[in-house]
């Protein structure tokens, strides 16, 4: 499940109990330390194997914790494409780049592969993006071109589309 959480402490862990609580057992947390700034917003997914007949009490659970979910369950992301970005995607922070298709709700970077040669040359980026539609795999693609052309990155796109 991907879960959306205020950043303030305790906030992981109370997110997190609502699971132990209903016999859940966790596989992965993905947390990144990285708020999204402009609404002080944590966005953490987790891999869980859960009893059957428990998810409905752990999403009531969690929505008692303040903690907003965006997925749970099974794949919603419908819509794939590949592109590649050239440029120096380290100094131009690559993590803002991911984290604005990633805060939309409606698509998410799945995959990304990266190239450094040296410090002073450009890199490159094999980046997968799923959506839940094809318009919002447009929104998607238009937030990265704009973010592309804002950081003077070269968007090759798409390698291919599956729906």
């Amino acid at each position: 499940m991907k879960l959306e959480m205020k950043d303030s402490p305790g906030q992981l862990v109370a997110a997190l109990k609502p699971i132990s609580d209903v016999g859940g057992n966790i596989i992965a947390v993905i947390h990144q330390r990285d708020p999204d700034l402009r609404k002080g917003i944590l966005n953490v997914q987790i891999v869980l194997e859960l009893p059957d007949g428990q998810r409905e009490r752990l999403v009531e659970l969690l929505q008692e914790q303040g903690v907003h979910i965006q997925r749970i369950g099974e794949e919603r992301l419908l819509y794939k494409r590949t592109v590649i970005l050239i440029g120096h995607l380290m100094h131009t922070d690559l993590s803002d780049t991911v984290d604005q298709i990633d805060s939309t709700g409606f698509a998410e970077v799945s995959e990304l592969s990266m190239s450094m040669p040296a410090v002073n040359q450009r890199s490159s980026s094999r980046i997968t993006i799923k959506a839940v539609s094809k318009v919002d795999m447009e929104s998607a693609l238009s937030i990265l071109r704009r973010v592309s052309a804002q950081k003077s990155l070269l968007l090759i796109e798409p390698l291919e589309e599956i729906a």
